[in-house]
């Protein structure tokens, strides 16, 4: 009797076209992991979900980086979320661990980024996560010390010049790692990985040691070499001394993402934000795009509501309010020529930088890419080692560590 007066109800909604207000999701409930001091952006719109479809959304923070870390471990024990956020260069390795779900969404709601986010959301053909928010690095420059940023790196190389003979620094940047100096290393030739027929990348066509790669090393090398860059930078505390001496205006020009924007308004500088300047050789100098994705754990035992949920919230008024809470520069397409953005020089700079950035590999053997360009350009910026050779030896490294890492994958 009951099955039949269930059924009945269903007909009947059905014939009056309403079953889409039928709430469906009742009672149902959802764990999202946020970034650390980022859930504001959202709060606004949760609760409106949770209102319109009687539901329970968990917020709760942890670091960016590591939250598919966590997943690891917290998904198969049952204390995992349904929801994390994540930077898309981690799909693909959280995706070969099984971790991810791939999503399903109408072709209305994709049409609604841009294709680039959407792509960097996708692996082997499937995506999985919904882009909340793109970031790349530009330039920042404190207007009282340097009222306007020159076009071009060989004007910027002099000023820095003019400022270390005062005793102080023009630009200041971390050349010593892969993620900032790769605009520099692509624009000269080089690049991470060559490119299969399809246009994905190929783990199996290292070019960090081709002779656009050396030529960029060489570029970075020169600012060290001709004391623009102090030793201090080097290394795993360098990104602290760029901000302090930024900071404590002792340096004019840094280079850096997003996430100083509101750090160096807190400390009273009047900066200004352009996007990256144009190399010797006449190309635009490039930049990482990163895609900070919301993705649904494998776990979820409610992967509809969590879908439902992270379209809602990338929407187009919700993210322009939490565009206007965090400073997140949206991958919606209609945001781009909003006001909001156009007027905001940050968000107009990344957009502007963001045509001339690539989006990290998301491949797994990315994973094995960092630490040894990481420690070639550190032997590299501090003399120890030429740069042919220390790229040499950073793709030797790589290499060997793709075969010994990701050899089964291709079995």
């Amino acid at each position: 009797m009951k099955k039949r007066t269930l059924t009945a109800m269903t007909v009947a909604l059905l014939a009056a076209g309403s079953l889409t207000s039928l709430n469906v999701f009742a009672a149902g409930s959802l764990l999202v992991w946020e970034d650390i001091q980022k859930s504001v952006g959202n709060d606004e719109a949760k609760q409106a979900f949770e209102k319109k479809y009687d539901v329970t959304i968990n917020v709760q923070e942890l670091p960016y980086g590591g939250q598919v870390e966590s997943l690891r471990m917290d998904g198969p024990a049952g204390t995992g979320p349904d929801i994390i956020n994540l930077p898309h260069d981690q799909i693909g390795s959280a995706v070969v661990q099984g971790l991810l779900t791939p999503l399903q969404v109408d072709k209305s709601v994709l049409d609604t980024f841009t294709p680039s986010a959407i792509q960097a959301l996708t692996y082997e053909g499937q995506l999985y996560g919904i882009p909340k928010a793109v970031e790349t690095v530009v330039m920042v420059y404190n207007k009282d010390l340097l009222p306007e940023l020159p076009k071009t790196m060989d004007e910027l190389f002099d000023v820095s010049k003019q400022f270390r003979a005062k005793g102080d620094y023009g630009l200041l940047a971390k050349w010593d790692e892969i993620y900032y100096s790769y605009g520099i290393i692509k624009a000269m030739g080089g690049d991470i990985f060559g490119k299969k027929a399809d246009g994905s990348d190929d783990p199996n066509k290292l070019l960090l040691n081709n002779d656009g790669a050396v030529k960029g090393a060489e570029y970075v090398q020169k600012f060290f070499t001709e004391g623009l860059f102090p030793s201090g930078i080097v290394g795993d505390s360098g990104l602290n001394a760029i901000d302090s001496l930024f900071t404590s205006q002792r340096a004019a020009v840094v280079q850096t993402g997003p996430w100083s924007f509101q750090p160096y308004k807190d400390a009273g500088i009047n900066y200004g934000v352009a996007p990256l300047p144009v190399l010797p050789n006449g190309k635009h100098m490039g930049s990482f795009m990163g895609v900070k994705s919301y993705s649904i754990s494998t776990y979820s035992k409610n992967k509809d509501l969590a879908l439902k949920y992270i379209e809602f919230i990338n929407n187009y008024d919700n993210a322009k309010r939490r565009f206007e809470l965090t400073g997140e520069v949206p991958a919606v397409k209609a945001l781009i020529d909003d006001p909001i953005i156009k007027d905001n020089e940050g968000a107009r700079a990344v957009a502007m930088q963001a045509q001339y950035a690539t989006p990290m590999p998301s491949i797994p053997e990315m994973n094995e890419v960092w630490g040894p360009a990481n420690s070639a350009l550190q032997l590299i910026a501090t003399g120890k080692q030429a740069p042919k050779d220390a790229l040499d030896n950073a793709v030797d490294s790589i290499q060997m560590q793709i075969e010994a890492n990701h050899a089964m994958m291709g079995l």
